[in-house]
């Protein structure tokens, strides 16, 4: 089963439980220990979907809905899905795991109705829906909800936009999305987050950051900072989740190796990465 803190907890409060003693354990420290503070005084259990996880982020004006580029999270810490989850260690789109066909499914079948649902109770939702899915044996599952766009996922779909973004944002605003045609590049683009080492546990903050300007040197690589501050002259680690490290190329495989190459440039004390971002796509690609 799967029990989730109730409130926010910047995406880590889920424990995938394989047995009762680890469920009870999630329980007791969520409600209990509180770590996640006021987050887990409430705690949800639910059952545990077997399959892939996608993400499918949607602009919709509260009538109509513009699904945006699939992609794909890796919330566990570790290598090969293993650990505890994370706010996100980083990202791929476009997923292959969600073919066209899926994606239409998913607009028509989760994303149309929860907004005409919405609406339907006077109560009109404007702006950027995004949908957790469990892509199981039996189709889309939906995770979860967000009124947001999503990290790490957005530093992956929106480079990939060849559109303004601020129309399709206004025309939200103003009930009018049903005229715009988002033109979207026929590339990739992936993401690898930079935590610092302990994460999401403890961690160490203040390690001076360096070779970024040397990563960013390199076309389509954009470095997003997330757990960084200025301390004097020096970029310091502040957070977590240092650096979202991200590379748009032609291809995903082009893609990944872009993005290791730029993260290999970047250096601080402690500093941990995931080895595997995009594994699952390459596997799916060379079926």
């Amino acid at each position: 089963m799967v029990v989730k803190a109730d409130g926010l907890a910047a995406g880590k409060g889920v424990t995938v439980a394989r047995d009762e003693q680890s469920a009870v354990e999630a329980v007791r420290a969520m409600m209990e220990d509180r770590v996640f503070g006021e987050a887990g005084a409430r705690v949800v259990i639910e059952d545990c979907l077997e399959g892939e996880e996608a993400s499918i982020l949607a602009f919709t004006d509260g009538r109509t809905v513009i699904p945006m580029v699939p992609s794909q999270d890796h919330k566990p810490v570790f290598d090969g899905d293993q650990g505890p989850n994370t706010g996100g260690m980083g990202a791929y789109a476009p997923a292959p795991l969600v073919t066209p066909d899926m994606l239409e499914t998913v607009t028509r079948t989760v994303l149309q109705p929860c907004v005409d649902g919405l609406a339907a109770l006077g109560r009109p939702y404007v702006g950027v829906l995004y949908a957790g899915l469990m892509i199981t044996r039996e189709g889309p599952k939906v995770v979860e909800f967000n009124c947001r766009f999503g990290d790490p996922e957005t530093q992956v779909v929106l480079p990939l936009l060849d559109s303004d973004l601020v129309p399709l944002l206004v025309a939200c605003c103003d009930g009018t999305l049903a005229e715009q045609n988002p033109r979207w590049s026929r590339g990739a683009c992936v993401s690898v987050a930079m935590t610092s080492g302990g994460y999401p546990g403890p961690y160490k903050k203040g390690s001076i950051i360096t070779g970024i300007d040397d990563a960013e040197k390199e076309d389509g690589i954009i470095v997003f900072h997330a757990g960084t501050k200025r301390s004097g002259a020096e970029l310091v680690t502040a957070g977590g989740r240092v650096l979202n490290v991200t590379a748009r190329a032609e291809n995903i495989p082009s893609a990944i190796d872009r993005a290791y190459d730029a993260v290999a440039k970047i250096r601080f004390e402690g500093a941990y990465y995931r080895t595997d971002i995009g594994r699952k796509a390459l596997a799916r690609l060379e079926k």
